[in-house]
C-alpha cells in the first residue's frame, strides 16, 4: 500500500535520491443535488485513505457484508475470439468465473509484526528466515506487538509512531538522524530510516484468546533490513506496513471463506486467514487457476539499504548507517513491485484490451483505473456515477471521481476472472517504471476468492511470482484444511477430533469447529458441533 507513488526524499544535504509513493491526483467536482455521504475507511495505499463516499440517494454503493451475506453464485462462461483479441490464436474453448457486482471496498489484510535486533554488521543486504532470529526489542514481546498490513503495492517496510515505541524500535535507540519526506497530493510527512533490525510476520491467527502472541513458532520475515518510522507530530497518519522487501521473499495463502474476527486494544479487527509461507515449502496451498505476475521493473536483484559513507552524508552518523531505507534494487532502478501482465476494460460500446500497467495490490481496497483509461471508456470525470473523498499523508483532502463499469476481465490459465458492474476510482498514479500506473487491481475483486501469491522474481532468485486463485466455498462443516476443500470429509472430523471439548479459552481455540448451536455458536466444541458435521457428512460442491 505505499501506493499513490509520490517521492520519498531524503532531505538531509539535499540527497538527490527517491523512493516511490503512488499520488492521487486532484479532482475538482461540482456538488451533486439529491446526493447522500457515508463515512467509511478504506485503503488505498499506505498513505492515503477513503474516508467517505458519496452517492446518489436512489443508487447506494455495495458494501462488503452486504457482499457476503447474498453469497453471489459464481457462474462460468465461455470466452470465445470474437469477445477479446487475445484469443485469436487459441484453440479450444476458455471460460471464464464471472463474479457480478464486487463491492466497492475490500479487505485489508491484516498481519501480526514484531521487531528484534537481529543485523549484520557492515552488509547492506537484507536476508530471509523462515523463523524470528535476534532478541526482541522490549521484555514483553507476547504484548508489545504492532498490527500491520501486508501490502504488496508497498515499495518499502514503514512503522508507526506509536508501533515504533511499542514494539521496540524508539526504545532501542534504532532510529537514525536520516529524515525521508514522504509527499503526498497537498503537502509532505518526515520519517525517519532505522538501523538494520529484524522484522517477523503472521496473520491475527496467531494470537491467542487474550490477544497475547505466546507463539512464534509461525512467524517468518527478514533481517538485517532498514525500515522508516513516522514521526507523532510530522506524521501522525503513517501506518505499519510490511511491503515488497519480504513480499519478494515468501508466498501468502488467503482464505477468504474463513474470516477472523479478533478485539485489540479495545478495537475489533476482521481480516481473512492468511497463512505465510517460505517460498520451497512444499504445504504452501496451490490452485489449477494461475495469472503470472511480473515484478517490474525488471532488473530486481537485491534487497538493499544504502549506507550513508556511500552517499557522503554521514556527518555525526557512524559509517553504514542506512541513509535509505531497504528496498528492492537493480541496476537502474528501484522499488520493484507486482504488475499483472494482461487487464480489458469495457463500457457500453468502448473497450480496451491487453493492459498491462496494472499493478496487483493487496494493501488496496479499492480498484483504480487512471485518467486515460477512463477517457479510453468515454467516462465523464465531471459526471460521476459517485465520488470518494481521499484522505492523504498529511491530512488535506481531495475529491475523486468513481464510476461502476461494465467489465474488467483478468486472463488466467486455466479459468479467467471476468467481473461485471465493476466500482473503480479514477486516479492518476506515478508508475515506478514511468508515467502513470494503467490502474490498481485491489482487494474489492478479491473477496470471493482464495487464492496464493508465490513470490519471487529478482534475478537469479530462481522463483517466479504468479497468481494462483478458485473461487471460495460457502459449505456448511468444510472446515479443514484451513481455506476448505469443498467437500465434508475424514479432514474435517479430524479437525473436530483435534479440538474435542474445547472452549474459547483454550490455548489451541479453532472457532471454525464452532458451528451449533446454527445462529449462536457456545464457544465449545462437542457433540452439537459434531451433529452438524454428521448433517453434512459427505456432502461436495464444485469450487
Amino acid at each position: 500500500m505505499l501506493k499513490y507513488r509520490g517521492f520519498f526524499r531524503l532531505r538531509r544535504r539535499q540527497v538527490d535520491l527517491v523512493v516511490l509513493i503512488l499520488l492521487c491526483s486532484s479532482v475538482a467536482l461540482a456538488e451533486q443535488g439529491n446526493w447522500q455521504r457515508q463515512e467509511v475507511d478504506w485503503r488505498i495505499t499506505g498513505l492515503s485513505r477513503i474516508k467517505a463516499i458519496n452517492y446518489p440517494a436512489d443508487k447506494p454503493p455495495l458494501m462488503l457484508e452486504q457482499h457476503r451475506r447474498n453469497q453471489p453464485k459464481i457462474r462460468l462462461k465461455e470466452i470465445t475470439p470474437s469477445t477479446t483479441a487475445i484469443l485469436s490464436e487459441t484453440k479450444g474453448p476458455v471460460f471464464a468465473a464471472v463474479i457480478d457486482s464486487p463491492p466497492i471496498g475490500g479487505f485489508a489484510p491484516l498481519i501480526v509484526v514484531s521487531v528484534t535486533d537481529e543485523d549484520v554488521g557492515g552488509d547492506i543486504n537484507t536476508y530471509f528466515s523462515d523463523h524470528p532470529v535476534g532478541n526482541y526489542l522490549t521484555p514483553s514481546p507476547q504484548s508489545d506487538y504492532a498490527i500491520g498490513i501486508f501490502d504488496t503495492g508497498a515499495g518499502i517496510n514503514l512503522f508507526s509512531d506509536i508501533d515504533a515505541v511499542k514494539t521496540g524500535i524508539a526504545g532501542a535507540d534504532l532510529i537514525t538522524s536520516f529524515e525521508v519526506e514522504l509527499t503526498g497530493a497537498t503537502g509532505s510527512a518526515i520519517t525517519y530510516t532505522t538501523y538494520p533490525l529484524g522484522i517477523f510476520i503472521s496473520d491475527l491467527d496467531i494470537l491467542d484468546s487474550n490477544g497475547l502472541l505466546v507463539d512464534d513458532s509461525e512467524m517468518l520475515g527478514e533481517y538485517n533490513v532498514s525500515v522508516i518510522v513516522g514521526d507523532s507530530v510530522e506524521s501522525p497518519n503513517v501506518p505499519t506496513v510490511v511491503g515488497m522487501p519480504l513480499a519478494v521473499y515468501c508466498s501468502a495463502a488467503f482464505c477468504n471463506n474463513k474470516q477472523l474476527s479478533v478485539t485489540i486494544d479495545g478495537y475489533d479487527l476482521n481480516t481473512p486467514y492468511i497463512s505465510f509461507y517460505s517460498l520451497d515449502d512444499l504445504s504452501v496451498p496451490s490452485y489449477s487457476n494461475v495469472i503470472d505476475l511480473q515484478l517490474r521493473p525488471a532488473d530486481a536483484s537485491a534487497v538493499q539499504h544504502i549506507p550513508c559513507e556511500l552517499l557522503g552524508v554521514c556527518e555525526e552518523e557512524p559509517d553504514g548507517t542506512p541513509a535509505y531505507p531497504s528496498v528492492i534494487w537493480g541496476l537502474l532502478s528501484n522499488q520493484s513491485l507486482y504488475f499483472l501482465p494482461w487487464v480489458n476494460l469495457a463500457d457500453g460500446n468502448d473497450s480496451i484490451t491487453g493492459l498491462d500497467g496494472f499493478m496487483f495490490d493487496t494493501g488496496a481496497q479499492i480498484t483504480v483505473i487512471n485518467r486515460t483509461m477512463a477517457s479510453g471508456l468515454h467516462l465523464s470525470t465531471s459526471n460521476p456515477d459517485f465520488t470518494v473523498e481521499v484522505h492523504d499523508v498529511t491530512g488535506q483532502v481531495t475529491i475523486e471521481p468513481g464510476f461502476d463499469i461494465d467489465s474488467l476481465q483478468l486472463p488466467a490459465a486455466d479459468q479467467w476472472l471476468e467481473y461485471t458492474n465493476v466500482p473503480v476510482i479514477v486516479l492518476n498514479m506515478p508508475s515506478p517504471e514511468g508515467g502513470f500506473l494503467d490502474g490498481i487491481i485491489g482487494m474489492n475483486l478479491f473477496v470471493d476468492l482464495n487464492f496464493v501469491i508465490k513470490g519471487g522474481g529478482m534475478m537469479g532468485q530462481g522463483y517466479y511470482p504468479k497468481l494462483e486463485f478458485e473461487p471460495v466455498c460457502h459449505l456448511t462443516a468444510d472446515i479443514a484444511p484451513k481455506c476448505g476443500d469443498c467437500i465434508v470429509d475424514y479432514l474435517d472430523l479430524a479437525e473436530i477430533a483435534e479440538h474435542w471439548l474445547e472452549d474459547s479459552n483454550s490455548p489451541n481455540w479453532y472457532p471454525e469447529c464452532d458451528m451449533a448451536p446454527p445462529s449462536s455458536p457456545d464457544s465449545e466444541i462437542d457433540f452439537l458441533d459434531f451433529a452438524v458435521l454428521a448433517e453434512h457428512w459427505l456432502e461436495e460442491i464444485e469450487p
